[in-house]
């Protein structure tokens, strides 16, 4: 029995089959397109305009606590914006350390009638600042501890102005001369906080650069080929601009014929890309024990859940050294095609018309139409059932 197709992959078929050109019928999408059944294109259709109209029936009667709940957050929205841009206005003033609980306090307190009040709780929250102690400060706004540091920073202040060359430990003398008796790491301290460094300071060292990753690890070492399919993968991720933010591409490839053989879309790029793309691989090619799966040393794909999706399929992960490019051209070169074809046409105004737009090409153009010359001018969906050896069939 066949293995089912994975999930996003029969989602951006349905996609490409509702926006399909007038002139193109289901059959064509399914067989020609994406070698599928048509049968099983229009079940996933019909199964996906169930679930829209579900969804869409089930909502309707909370569309009024839904428009309470927008407003309130809205409200939230414009609160905890007023807070940021005043802290940013307030803590712009000067480079010295600023005690944010007069912020708070003039949140609290409007006189200007058109301005509504910021509440205590929001302004806490947004800056993470506790309220027992806001309170507390509220009763007594200067401690006597602070009103100390206060004169100490004064007198070490007044010696630094007079002589820049001056480091802490003549500072803190000038400042038991004027009265201010202090230790000389406190001292330390103060002047480490406001940046208050003699001219003639220490000579900044030259460290080293960071070494590069070993390259232990990187078993693709430059050869795009292979004897048979599955055994040696290309995985990377490329980004693009929309109207409504990047949209990320996580692609798998079989260095044997080229192929994309499994891809993953998302607006965020987080580990889950990497592991679903690597999902989607596995599902669609079935027996891939032991094969190399290469990449770069991106955090997506040294995250624990990628290594572990690699360990419970026998896959062998395989990195290249930080900053060679190199080791991963042919992934890049698929990723130069897909830039050149799609991405840079036109601009596209939000994730999903771009999303249609990628995915109908590597199904449609890349796999079914565009022959390569390493593959004796053949397509990849053709070379492989053609150039596979029977034993590597029979596996």
């Amino acid at each position: 029995m066949p293995k089912p197709y994975p999930e996003e992959f029969r989602e951006d078929v349905v996609r490409v089959a509702r926006n399909r050109e007038p002139g193109d019928t289901l059959e064509q999408v399914a067989a020609a397109d994406f070698g599928v059944h048509p049968a099983s294109l229009t079940k996933w259709l019909r199964h996906a305009e169930t679930v829209n109209t579900t969804t869409r029936f089930a909502t309707a009667p909370a569309e009024s606590a839904e428009l309470r709940e927008a407003r309130k957050r809205i409200r939230m929205l414009e609160q905890e914006n007023e807070v940021l841009r005043k802290a940013a206005a307030y803590l712009s003033q000067a480079n010295l350390p600023k005690m944010m609980y007069p912020l708070v306090r003039e949140l609290a307190v409007s006189d200007d009638p058109h301005r509504v009040p910021v509440p205590v709780a929001v302004t806490c929250r947004v800056l993470r600042l506790a309220r027992q102690p806001y309170n507390r400060w509220l009763v007594s706004p200067v401690t006597d501890a602070e009103l100390t540091e206060a004169h100490r920073a004064n007198a070490l202040f007044d010696a630094h102005r007079d002589d820049l060359e001056f480091g802490h430990r003549f500072l803190v003398d000038e400042a038991r001369a004027a009265g201010q008796v202090m230790a000389e790491r406190t001292a330390w301290r103060i002047c480490r906080d406001n940046r208050w460094e003699s001219v003639f300071g220490k000579r900044k060292g030259r460290g080293k650069n960071a070494k590069a990753g070993p390259p232990d690890d990187d078993r693709g070492r430059r050869s795009f080929t292979a004897p048979a399919p599955n055994r040696r993968w290309l995985t990377d991720i490329t980004e693009h601009a929309t109207g409504e933010g990047k949209l990320y591409l996580c692609a798998v490839k079989d260095v044997y014929s080229g192929r994309i053989v499994g891809y993953s879309i998302d607006s965020r790029m987080k580990s889950s890309l990497a592991v679903s793309a690597l999902e989607s691989a596995v599902a669609r090619r079935g027996q891939v024990a032991g094969c190399i799966v290469h990449s770069d040393r991106g955090s997506p794909f040294r995250a624990t859940k990628y290594v572990a999706v690699l360990a419970r399929h026998s896959l062998v992960g395989s990195m290249g050294r930080a900053g060679a490019a190199g080791n991963n051209a042919a992934m890049e070169n698929f990723f130069a095609l897909l830039q050149k074809n799609v991405l840079d046409r036109r601009s596209w105004a939000n994730h999903q018309e771009l999303r249609i737009a990628i995915v109908a090409w590597i199904e449609r153009a890349y796999h079914r139409r565009r022959r390569q010359r390493r593959l004796a001018r053949l397509t990849p969906v053709d070379y492989e059932p053609i150039m596979t050896p029977p034993a590597a069939l029979a596996t």
